[in-house]
């Protein structure tokens, strides 16, 4: 044989010595539950990768649910806040209204009240111009004692009824 096949052959057979040194000393069920273990950790890992993205999932869901009710109650306020608007608007403006009437209403109660006064002062005014009247007249038509009482009895009665 040649050296090439000579340095092969006994590579060959120590290999299968080694080999069989390691599976005599249980190398094998070391390098096996090793093996095994290292399973065992790498599919407790996954167990716990997959446990994760479930509660993560879950966590997602929670917070779109959470935000589409925020949406929704956002929505809800500014419906109410613009019907309250309105509704104030609304107010005020029958407030505005009425404050108006009753202002308007004032102003024709003092203006007919003040009609009435002058006119009740354009009575007294004539009523006096009258009085004088018939207190010159009789008393250039009357004379004495009599015609005193007379004027002064006349001059109450022209009050009275133009009053």
């Amino acid at each position: 044989m040649n050296e090439m096949s000579l340095a092969e052959l006994w590579v060959a057979i120590a290999f299968v010595v080694f080999v069989g040194i390691l599976i005599y000393a249980g190398a094998h069920r070391a390098i096996a539950s090793a093996l095994d273990s290292r399973g065992q950790r790498i599919s407790a890992e996954l167990e716990e990768a997959r446990r994760l993205k479930e509660e993560a999932q879950k966590l997602v869901a929670e917070f779109k649910r959470k935000q589409r009710e925020a949406e929704a109650e956002a929505e809800s306020i500014v419906t109410a806040a613009k019907a309250e608007a309105e509704r104030l608007a609304a107010e005020a403006k029958a407030k505005l209204e009425d404050f108006v009437s009753r202002r308007t209403k004032m102003a024709e109660d003092k203006i007919a009240q003040a009609e009435h006064q002058a006119v009740a002062d354009v009575k007294a005014i004539a009523a006096e111009a009258a009085a004088k009247a018939a207190e010159v007249l009789l008393g250039r038509a009357a004379t004495g004692d009599v015609s005193d009482r007379l004027i002064s009895h006349a001059i109450g009665e022209v009050r009275t009824k133009l009053n």
